[in-house]
């Protein structure tokens, strides 16, 4: 057993809750992967384990002591660091390309601050990957004496993969049936059926077959952008008509784009000097 090993041991049942919290995925900490010694470490920033410790996630866990401040946060996260769950370090320069892991050293004076960064001693329970592991290992055998399987069992899997290609070739169809389908309704009854249009939206499994079909309307995101662009110009060339004939060369403009008479364009040059002036 490692020294870090030997003193975490020694740490009190609350604390090794909080470790354990601070290390799931429901703190949502940002951590970041550093090199300590040649080894790989997962480091962090003391300002998000206060933020961690003071999120509703924290709030919710069982057998933790209870934190309202950063005051109070700060000096649990000071009592944890002296089991050397973690430790303070200085995150050197970036060398190399953005990706590659920054060089860190630990730092002599092991006081907790927000702004300092932190390296993980302790890895959590690696039970899941051992479990993971294992897993992998019985899939692989299992799948290498296939030939050496039952004949009921290779007929079950047999009859699986059928239905696992007929749900895949069955989608594929009704991808294929959809497209025809809106074709021929975009000629004959525009602006055309979508049969479950929410086939491929992201959503669930029930959520892609409702509504059962639904009319192809354009949408009007596009026409909102352009009307909200409008908006300040128009005041502004309301605000500017007293001053000058800004407001007629606007609207000269607007009418020389919807039509070419000569008559427009000549109108929108006499115009320009105006603007300038």
């Amino acid at each position: 057993m490692s020294t870090a090993e030997s003193v975490q041991a020694k740490a009190p049942p609350h604390v090794y809750n909080v470790v354990h919290f601070l290390r799931s995925s429901q703190t949502g900490m940002k951590t970041r992967v550093g090199a300590l010694n040649g080894k790989r470490v997962d480091y962090f920033k003391g300002k998000s384990a206060v933020k961690a410790l003071l999120s509703p996630a924290y709030a919710k866990a069982k057998n933790v002591p209870k934190i309202t401040t950063d005051g109070q946060a700060e000096e649990l996260l000071q009592t944890i660091s002296q089991y050397m769950f973690f430790v303070r370090v200085d995150r050197a320069e970036q060398v190399g390309s953005s990706g590659s892991p920054r060089q860190v050293t630990v730092n002599p004076m092991q006081s907790f601050s927000q702004d300092a960064y932190f390296a993980w001693f302790y890895d959590g329970s690696q039970w899941t990957t051992y479990a993971g592991g294992l897993l992998m290992v019985a899939i692989m055998l299992a799948g290498v004496m296939f030939p050496l399987w039952p004949p009921i069992m290779r007929l079950g899997v047999w009859y699986l993969s059928m239905g696992a290609l007929g749900l895949i070739g069955a989608f594929f169809g009704l991808a294929i049936i959809r497209l025809i389908f809106y074709i021929i309704t975009i000629i004959a009854v525009p602006p055309g059926i979508w049969i479950f249009p929410k086939l491929f939206a992201d959503v669930g499994v029930i959520e892609s077959f409702i509504p059962l079909w639904e009319w192809d309307f354009p949408k009007k995101k596009g026409e909102k952008k352009k009307k909200g662009k409008r908006g300040p110009a128009g005041k502004g060339s309301d605000k500017a008509e007293p001053q000058n004939g800004a407001s007629d060369v606007q609207a000269t403009a607007d009418d020389s784009a919807g039509s070419s008479r000569p008559e427009s364009r000549s109108a929108r040059v006499e115009e320009v000097p105006d603007e300038d002036s």
